[in-house]
């Protein structure tokens, strides 16, 4: 099995993929939100049925999140979490965004989580310039 070496994003890479993971992340947590309001009937093929195809799309959309670089973290549906692979100075961390938020600007270290979010530093907040092709 190959290694697959992931993309490592800028916190200006990670804010101009906003607007697609934002998009992708509010249909997570629309399909995630129906799907816990039918769980408890999962006994009922209808809602076993619409269970089903529920838990097949929202893994279809974290997969759209995967295939971006980044991965999704709200299982309970309710915060929209995204980590976006990172480094900040030479040290790796993931920069972290809550859909709540309307820009990537913290990060934290892989073992800490979000409880040990810091705020990404403002110089590094800026866009980079555009490279001329």
């Amino acid at each position: 099995m190959a290694v697959m070496t992931r993309k490592l994003f800028t916190p200006a890479q990670a804010n101009r993929t906003l607007p697609l993971v934002r998009r992708i992340v509010d249909d997570i947590l629309l399909r995630g939100r129906e799907l816990r309001r039918l769980a408890p009937r999962h006994a009922d093929p209808d809602a076993r049925a619409r269970l089903e195809t529920l838990g097949g799309e929202i893994e279809e959309l974290i997969d759209e999140l995967r295939h971006i670089g980044c991965d999704y973290k709200d299982f309970a549906f309710d915060k929209g979490l995204v980590d976006f692979p990172g480094a900040i100075g030479e040290r790796p961390v993931l920069l972290c965004w809550r859909s709540d938020e309307p820009r990537v600007e913290w990060y934290h270290a892989h073992e800490a989580g979000f409880a040990g979010r810091t705020r990404i530093p403002e110089e590094l907040l800026v866009e980079e310039p555009a490279t001329r092709a």
